[in-house]
């Protein structure tokens, strides 16, 4: 496999410099040449890769949520079960917390910061994986149903969106506060969230069925880059 570029090793390492940088000081604490100065290079070199912090922003977004879209779509094939599914779902995201919380920050905290048509941009991939997550929760609630009431019954718009925003607001949030050698693995904090979710999503039931499958399933998936775009993984 040949080796990948100069020009693209270079994006990548400054976008997880810029990751970090925002992480700490926020968006509009950050030059392009404080940028430069925390990573030993020079101003004019940055410009040759991007024009603006904005445009680091940018890729930083566009990226992680491309990224985030086909991992949830692998890590979701591997269950059999909505059950499964979901948590398939929530560790993945849970995943790249742990490995990328940095970048986690920007996308949680920093959209705001961009122009509107940009801001747009992004949010189609933000919406995307929304979707797949309203999906997989509106499943669970079907499943859920038919197993107690013999009937899959959906719950209605307004509150399958609720349920959604409730589980996007455990996951989302955890960047601020996981620490792994304090709170433990990604799949045991995607364990305690996917009880929580799960119960409040059917109450009457025990929540393990399907971890053991989908761990087992997920325990050797090597996640793709979060800030390296699937094209560029095919081209190097």
């Amino acid at each position: 496999m040949p080796r990948p570029s100069r020009q693209h090793e270079g994006r990548l390492e400054i976008l997880e410099a810029a990751a970090r940088f925002i992480a700490r000081h926020g968006f509009h604490g950050m030059s392009m040449r404080d940028l430069a100065g925390a990573m030993g290079k020079s101003l004019a070199g940055f410009y040759n890769y991007y024009r603006s912090k904005e445009d680091v922003l940018f890729e930083i977004q566009l990226r992680a949520f491309e990224t985030l879209v086909q991992s949830a779509e692998t890590a979701i094939a591997t269950a059999k079960d909505p059950f499964g599914r979901l948590y398939a779902f929530i560790l993945q995201h849970l995943q790249y917390v742990a490995s990328h919380p940095d970048v986690m920050h920007v996308l949680v905290q920093e959209a705001g910061a961009l122009p509107a048509q940009r801001r747009k941009l992004v949010r189609a991939g933000k919406e995307r994986y929304f979707e797949i997550a309203q999906g997989l929760v509106g499943a669970v609630t079907r499943s859920s149903a038919a197993q107690t009431h013999g009937r899959g019954s959906a719950v209605d718009a307004p509150e399958l969106e609720r349920l959604t925003y409730a589980l996007f607001g455990m996951l989302n949030w955890t960047y601020g506060w996981y620490r792994p050698d304090q709170h433990g693995s990604p799949e045991q904090l995607a364990r305690t969230i996917y009880r929580l979710s799960l119960r409040g999503l059917r109450a009457d039931a025990p929540a393990d069925s399907a971890i053991a499958s989908v761990e087992a399933q997920l325990a050797g998936r090597q996640l793709p880059p979060l800030l390296e775009l699937a094209k560029e993984r095919a081209a190097s």
